[in-house]
């Protein structure tokens, strides 16, 4: 099965042509060499996906016939992507929350209020 087809059926893109967008960029590894969404995958493959600035690793157990429900997909893989990689990505939420772009407008009631208490709790 095709590597862009694969990552379809277990669900980790929504469509195929974004799972084929993501093999053209080079988000998508198998065994560490960056591949076209043409390439062939088989049970005992390594497949590296980036998505959402997490790393994704993974191990393909069986190929699928056809797209599967989202209760039947650990049958075809094993998701290996350690839990650094959830934890870094909850702290680079935290550190949009508290970012405030040029140009958006004048700060709202609350956001002036936070800001105050930024510059009170650092004197």
């Amino acid at each position: 099965m095709r590597i862009d087809k694969y990552l379809w059926c277990v669900r980790y893109f929504k469509t195929r042509s974004l799972a084929t967008q993501a093999c053209k960029k080079g988000g998508v590894r198998v065994n560490d060499a960056v591949i076209k969404p043409s390439r062939e995958v088989y049970p005992g493959d390594t497949i590296g996906v980036r998505k959402n600035q997490i790393n994704y690793t993974l191990k393909v157990l069986d190929v699928p016939e056809s797209r599967l429900g989202a209760k039947l997909v650990d049958i075809y893989r094993l998701d290996t992507t350690p839990k650094e990689a959830f934890a870094q990505n909850e702290l680079l939420k935290y550190s949009k929350d508290y970012y405030r772009k040029k140009g958006s407008g004048r700060p709202t009631k609350k956001d002036r209020r936070e800001i105050d208490g930024y510059i009170d709790g650092e004197e």
